[in-house]
C-alpha cells in the first residue's frame, strides 16, 4: 500500500501493490494496521455503500454535522473525479478542495477525513463506487453544499450537463451552508 499526499494534507491517496500473473490481479483494497502505520489513522468502519451512476452524475458535496463521516472511496467499475472540501471553519485550509481520478484500472483510493464534505463526477459511461464510513448515515444531521460554488471553484470535468439530485440542485453556498466550528 503506498499512501499519497494531496493539496489538502489531511486527505490521501492510497494505491494498493497488486499482485499481477498469467491468471489475473490480486490487491488488498484494505489493512487496517497498514492503514493506521502509514497515515497513522485508526479507522474503525462501520458501514459500506455502493452506488452506481451514469456519465456526468454529479453526487455531492455531502458531509455530516453530527455522527461525522470519514470515508475511504474507492471504483469498481468505470471512472470518476473524487473531491473532497474542508468544511472546518477554523481550518486553515477551509473551503479549499482537492480531487482525484480514481477508476477500477488505477484501483487508487482517497481518505476523506471527518469535516470534509465528499462529492463525485462521473466521467465514463457508468461507474460504481463504494465506499466505507465510520459512521452511520444519520440523515437528521446530513448537509450538502453547492457543487459548483464558485467561492470553492472545483474544476469538474464534465463533457456535458451535470445530472444532480433535488438536493444537490438546492445545496447552499458555502456562505450559507452549516459548517464545522
Amino acid at each position: 500500500m503506498k499512501i499519497s499526499p494531496t493539496a489538502l494534507r489531511e486527505v490521501f491517496i492510497i494505491e494498493p501493490e497488486v499482485m499481477v500473473d498469467e491468471r489475473g490481479t490480486f490487491f488488498e483494497s484494505f489493512n487496517e494496521r497498514r492503514f493506521a502505520e502509514l497515515t497513522g489513522i485508526e479507522a474503525r468502519f462501520v458501514q459500506d455503500n455502493h452506488s452506481r451512476s451514469l456519465r456526468n452524475v454529479v453526487r455531492g458535496l455531502h458531509y455530516q454535522i453530527r455522527h461525522t463521516q470519514g470515508k475511504l472511496v474507492r471504483v469498481v467499475s468505470g471512472e470518476v473525479f473524487d473531491v473532497a472540501v474542508d468544511m472546518r471553519r477554523n481550518s486553515p485550509t477551509f473551503g479549499s478542495w482537492t480531487g482525484v481520478v480514481l477508476s477500477a484500472d488505477n484501483r487508487r483510493q482517497t481518505w476523506i477525513p471527518p469535516g470534509f464534505a465528499h462529492g463525485f463526477a462521473v466521467l465514463s459511461e457508468a461507474a460504481e463506487v463504494l465506499y466505507k464510513t465510520t459512521d452511520y448515515f444519520a440523515p437528521e444531521h446530513a448537509r450538502a453544499v453547492c457543487w459548483n460554488d464558485p467561492s470553492i471553484g472545483i474544476k469538474w470535468p464534465l463533457t456535458g450537463v451535470p445530472l444532480l439530485s433535488e438536493k444537490d440542485r438546492n445545496a447552499p453556498p458555502l456562505d450559507d451552508a452549516e459548517v464545522f466550528e
